[in-house]
């Protein structure tokens, strides 16, 4: 059974980091591409970012390019997404997939709040 487990959530002030993670289990991780999207209260799902099974080809939306990064450690059977230069626009309940694209497997969600 695919289980995806995200953390790394949390309340941080604008301009301020996080590194979100997504522990996965149930499956071969180091044969899957994944991406992480997210959803702002109201609005659209929105997809991020992506990174191919290899950890070189990578997908980065224009809405967040420069300022996330999505890699992975296959080792860990773990998927990261470092947040940076956050602001408002940003505070959305977060997933992991198992995928390339913006449908997928996905875990629970973590929820990132940007406030000062």
């Amino acid at each position: 059974e695919v289980r995806l487990v995200e953390s790394g959530g949390g309340l941080v002030q604008p301009g301020g980091s996080l590194k979100l993670s997504c522990a996965a289990s149930g499956y071969t991780f180091g044969n899957s591409d994944m991406s992480w999207i997210r959803q702002a209260p109201g609005k659209e799902i929105e997809w991020s970012s992506a990174i191919h099974s290899g950890g070189v080809a990578k997908y980065i939306d224009d809405s967040v390019k420069g300022r996330f990064n999505i890699s992975r450690d296959n080792a860990k059977n773990t998927l990261y997404l470092q947040l940076n230069s956050l602001n408002p626009e940003d505070a959305a309940i977060y997933y992991c997939l198992k995928a390339w694209g913006p449908y997928g497997t996905s875990g629970q969600w973590t929820l990132v709040t940007v406030s000062s």
